[in-house]
């Protein structure tokens, strides 16, 4: 006679935990994201922004949209006009007065050591 099959469900090598199978939570990841460091890149971006004349501030914005992220997009002295309005942002200086925000952020993470 054959033997009775007991199995209650598919076979597998290892059960899996359920906090594996579901991805993690809107809030969970919304926790995760550093708030104040966000916050303070856009308020360095705006102030560096505000820095260009309403003329300039129109011109960045309709040939930003007009390259759709693609500077391909753009003719050669669109780019020009473009590389001279971004040179005035001075996308350095934005990066050196956030440099301090990014070290403390990583402070707790378990990245690669430096």
């Amino acid at each position: 006679p054959a033997a009775a099959c007991r199995c209650t469900g598919p076979a597998t090598i290892a059960s899996v935990a359920p906090s594996l199978k579901s991805p993690p939570s809107l809030g969970a990841k919304a926790k995760a994201v550093p708030w104040l460091l966000l916050l303070q890149a856009a308020m360095t971006v705006d102030r560096r922004r505000r820095s260009l004349s309403r003329q300039e501030r129109s011109r960045l914005a309709q040939l930003l949209r007009q390259s759709k992220g693609r500077p391909g997009n753009l003719s050669q002295i669109e780019r020009e006009e473009l590389g001279a309005i971004v040179t005035k942002l001075d996308l350095l200086g934005i990066g050196r007065e956030l440099m301090p925000f990014a070290r403390a952020g990583r402070a707790g993470s378990s990245g690669p050591a430096e």
